[in-house]
C-alpha cells in the first residue's frame, strides 16, 4: 500500500513578542529592542537589530545590556501577546486540515493529500498573507517533506520569508550548510562536532552513524538520520495543553547551587502564573535537569491539586536536592505542572484560605499588565 507523501508547513512568527510591541509603537521599528527588562532576568525576545549585537533569547539581561547598552528594554505585555497569539491560531485553525501549536508563535501544518485539490506552496503563501493583512504582524514558513526540514527551511526564510524544499531534494539541500542548522544541535554540541571536523551537515552524514554514536550516545545515531533530511515525527492536532512548562538553556554550564534553586523558583513561579491564567489546578510537579553531557534527567512528584507557588516550590527544589550531586554542572533546568483539574472542583484553593487567593490575584494582576517577571520573590533572585 503506498502512502501519500507528507506535506509539512512550519509557520514562526518573527520576534514575536518585538513584533506586538512595535504594533503597539512604531517608533520601535528598526531599533534593537530587547523584550525582558529585569535586571537580574533573562532576554525574552529581541529585534534583529538587536541579534547583529550578538544578542539572543535566554540571555543574561545584564550581558545584553553589556553588549548593547543602547537597546530599548522592555518589562513586555505578556496579556498582549496572548491575545496575538490566539488571533493567528484563529487564522490557522480556519483553513487548515491538521495543524499543531508548537509554542506561543510557532505552528506545524500537515497538508498531506491537498496536492488533490491546492498548490500546497501557493495555498500556503495565501494563508501567510492573510495573517499579515489581519494582524500586522511578519510571519515566515518553511514548507518541505517533514516537520525538521519544514522548520529549517522556516530558519533560512527568516525574517518575514518563505522556502520550499522539495522532495526528494532533502539531502542535498542539507549538505553545505552548517551542523548547527539542524535543530537540537546547540552552541556546545556544534562545538564539540568541530573538534572532530565536522563543520556541514554533509560532513556528519560522511561521519557515519557509528562515529556519531561514539562522539553523541544516542543522540548521534538521531543526528545522523537527521543529517540524511529524515524525520519522522507527526503533527501532532491542536488540543487543549495537558502540560505546562518552562525551561532554560543556560549560556554556560551552572554549578553553583544557589543560583540553580533561584532559577527553580523563577521557572515555578512563571509556570504557576500561566495555570492560574488556565483556570487550573495541577496535581503533578516535575523538574528537568540535562548535564552538559546532554544526559537529562526528569523527577516528578504528585501534589495535590494547586496553582499556588508557595505549595509548588518546595516541591521541585526538594526534588532537585534529591538527585543533584554537588557541583555538578548543569546545562538547562525545566520545570513542568501536570494531571490538570478545574479550579471549581478544589473548594480549599490555598491552605490560608481566602486572604492567599486574594493576594495570588492582586500579583496576576501586576503581571499581566507588566509582564511575568514584574513581581518576583527574593529566593528567585540569584
Amino acid at each position: 500500500m503506498n502512502h501519500p507523501q507528507r506535506i509539512i508547513a512550519h509557520f514562526d512568527l518573527d520576534s514575536f513578542f518585538v513584533s506586538v510591541e512595535v504594533i503597539h509603537n512604531p517608533e520601535l521599528k528598526g531599533k534593537p529592542v530587547i523584550v525582558g527588562g529585569q535586571e537580574r532576568g533573562v532576554v525574552s525576545a529581541c529585534s534583529y537589530e538587536a541579534r547583529k549585537f550578538g544578542i539572543h533569547s535566554a540571555m543574561p539581561v545584564q550581558k545584553a545590556r553589556q553588549l548593547c547598552p543602547h537597546a530599548i528594554f522592555l518589562k513586555g505585555n505578556y496579556e498582549a501577546y496572548g491575545n496575538y497569539s490566539r488571533w493567528v491560531t484563529d487564522i490557522i485553525k480556519a483553513e487548515a486540515p491538521l495543524f499543531e501549536k508548537a509554542s506561543v508563535d510557532e505552528f506545524y501544518l500537515d497538508l498531506t493529500g491537498m496536492d488533490k485539490f491546492f498548490h500546497p506552496f501557493e495555498w500556503t503563501i495565501a494563508l501567510r498573507n492573510s495573517i499579515i493583512e489581519k494582524t500586522g504582524l511578519p510571519i515566515s514558513f518553511g514548507l518541505s517533506s517533514n516537520k525538521m526540514m519544514a522548520k529549517i527551511a522556516t530558519n533560512l526564510a527568516k525574517p518575514n520569508g518563505y522556502l520550499h524544499i522539495p522532495f526528494g531534494t532533502e539531502k542535498a539541500f542539507l549538505a553545505p550548510l552548517p551542523i548547527g542548522e539542524i535543530p537540537g544541535v546547540g552552541t556546545q554540541t556544534e562545538k564539540l562536532l568541530n573538534s572532530y571536523g565536522i563543520f556541514t551537515i554533509h560532513q556528519a552524514f560522511e561521519t557515519g552513524k557509528v562515529e556519531l554514536e561514539n562522539i553523541l550516545g544516542k543522540w548521534g545515531l538521531d543526528l545522523w538520520e537527521k543529517s540524511r533530511g529524515l524525520h519522522f515525527s507527526k503533527v501532532q492536532p491542536y488540543h487543549e495543553a495537558k502540560s505546562i512548562s518552562s525551561e532554560n538553556t543556560f549560556d554556560e554550564n551552572i554549578a553553583d547551587v544557589k543560583f540553580l534553586n533561584a532559577e527553580l523558583v523563577r521557572l515555578t513561579e512563571k509556570v504557576c502564573f500561566e495555570l492560574r491564567q488556565e483556570g487550573k489546578l495541577a496535581g503533578c510537579a516535575a523538574i528537568k535537569v540535562r548535564f552538559p553531557s546532554f544526559e537529562t534527567f526528569t523527577r516528578q512528584a504528585r501534589i495535590a491539586p494547586t496553582n499556588s507557588d508557595d505549595a509548588v516550590i518546595p516541591v521541585v527544589k526538594e526534588l532537585f536536592k534529591r538527585f543533584y550531586k554537588k557541583n555538578e554542572p548543569v546545562r538547562l533546568l525545566g520545570v513542568k505542572l501536570s494531571n490538570f483539574t478545574s479550579n471549581a472542583i478544589q473548594a480549599n484553593l490555598f491552605d490560608k484560605g481566602k486572604p492567599k487567593e486574594n493576594l495570588y490575584k492582586a500579583i496576576d494582576d501586576v503581571k499581566k499588565k507588566y509582564g511575568k517577571y514584574s513581581l518576583r520573590r527574593a529566593s528567585s533572585n540569584s
